[in-house]
């Protein structure tokens, strides 16, 4: 495997690598019970949402270098010392250490498949014995959403704080993977409480969801549910200890509730150099959400002010675009259940070439309005077709499955390698 320039200065640029992780068992090693507890509202039916899953990844390969979690995570644990490190901070972590010595024992291979599908409780002595627990360390039912655990600020990897204990074993293997998988090798930054971060923001939260770099001076952020301000504090200690020139961090106040608001992904992303796809209730409107504008120069925060809305904030900074409404404009309660199937969470792999759900039929309307061609997955796979051959176009994948899992096409996909954009 050849190795990778990693680097991501745009949310549009031209796609050259993606991590993905295909769903596998681990997605349906739950009960109506767990679900819940897995941040699910619903268990998926694996087989359906495989199926849909694989026009996502065929899309995906047709453009770009596509890479597998686990694949990743094999070769990185070729090495025996990074696979010792590895099991014990996440058997650490989560109070497994009983499971060490069994987990050693493993070769790379099963070993990753158990970190990701979950190891099986061994009923060996009577505390174990009268558990509820099935797992001793549970399965990764939200790896799917490969976005969150973490991201690439232009030519470096943030490792998330998740803010959930359940996603926190993801964090540890997507930093094994960019430290020691030999075509990445890539400087990681820890946020606080990962291995090596700082413990300055006790409280600190943050997820790839949540991040979107809109260009090689602009970064917006969600501070919501998932990522909070003393998360957001911390990254902008990060940018400030570059020392860098002038920086922007526009962040977005998202509302807690309903769980389809849980990163800023969820209401806004971009689609080409001059329009974005908006929720407009939330992006447009007057709520009590603020939109914040912070400038950094050379290490020092040099202003911190309100902007109306991050369409304005995106104009005091230069860009001009012209937002696309998820669900239409017609009617509040279509925009409100496209938004809650993903309706606003695009992916773009190039400038105006984008992948959305097929389901949310007012949403492509919307984009149809604005000069997009609309073309369905399984034709685009099937027929050959070449997205150089059109200037703005959503190829649309099935998701009657995925969509219930609570995120889209961004969620599952993590942009290691984007050329520039000309802005």
């Amino acid at each position: 495997m050849e190795k990778i320039k990693v680097g991501v200065s745009s949310e549009i640029g031209p796609l050259n690598g993606v991590i993905l992780h295909t769903p596998g068992p681990e997605v349906e090693n739950m009960t109506p019970e767990h679900a819940e507890r897995a941040l699910y509202s619903d268990i998926l039916n694996l087989s359906v949402a495989t199926k849909e899953y694989a026009h996502l990844k065929g899309i995906l390969e047709k453009v770009s270098a596509t890479y597998e979690v686990k694949d990743l995570l094999v070769s990185a644990l070729v090495d025996d010392a990074v696979k010792e490190e590895l099991i014990r901070s996440i058997t650490i972590q989560e109070d497994a250490t009983a499971e060490i010595d069994f987990l050693l024992q493993m070769p790379a291979k099963l070993l990753a498949t158990q970190l990701i599908e979950g190891v099986v409780l061994k009923r060996d002595n009577l505390t174990r014995f009268l558990s509820k627990e099935r797992y001793s360390m549970r399965p990764l039912h939200n790896f799917l959403f490969t976005r969150d655990a973490s991201m690439i600020l232009w030519d470096e990897v943030l490792i998330g704080k998740m803010a959930n204990k359940v996603r926190e074993r993801e964090t540890l293997i997507m930093e094994t993977i960019f430290k020691n998988h030999p075509a990445l090798g890539v400087k990681t930054i820890n946020t606080p409480f990962s291995s090596g971060g700082s413990h300055l923001f006790p409280n600190a939260t943050i997820e790839g969801g949540d991040v979107q770099v809109a260009s090689e001076n602009v970064l917006l952020v969600g501070k919501g549910a998932r990522t909070s301000s003393e998360g957001i504090d911390f990254l902008i200690e990060v940018i400030k200890s570059k020392k860098t020139s002038l920086k922007h961090l526009i962040v977005q106040e998202l509302p807690d509730s309903p769980e389809s608001f849980i990163h800023l992904d969820m209401t806004f992303t971009f689609l080409n150099q001059d329009a974005c796809l908006i929720y407009e209730p939330l992006i447009l409107h007057n709520t009590k959400f603020h939109t914040i504008h912070i400038t950094i120069d050379n290490g020092v925060v040099t202003g911190i002010h309100e902007r109306k809305n991050i369409v304005n904030a995106l104009h005091h900074v230069g860009f001009e675009f012209k937002p696309v409404f998820c669900g239409g404009r017609a009617d509040p309660w279509i925009m409100e259940r496209e938004q809650w199937h993903s309706g606003a969470n695009f992916f773009a792999f190039a400038p105006g070439k984008v992948i959305g759900y097929e389901r949310n039929s007012y949403t492509l309307d919307e984009m149809d309005k604005h000069g997009f061609e609309i073309i369905r997955a399984q034709e685009f796979i099937a027929k050959g077709l070449n997205h150089t051959d059109y200037s703005k176009l959503v190829i649309t994948i099935p998701g009657s499955e995925l969509a219930r899992g609570g995120g889209g096409a961004r969620c599952m996909t993590m942009p290691i390698s984007r050329e520039k954009v000309d802005w």
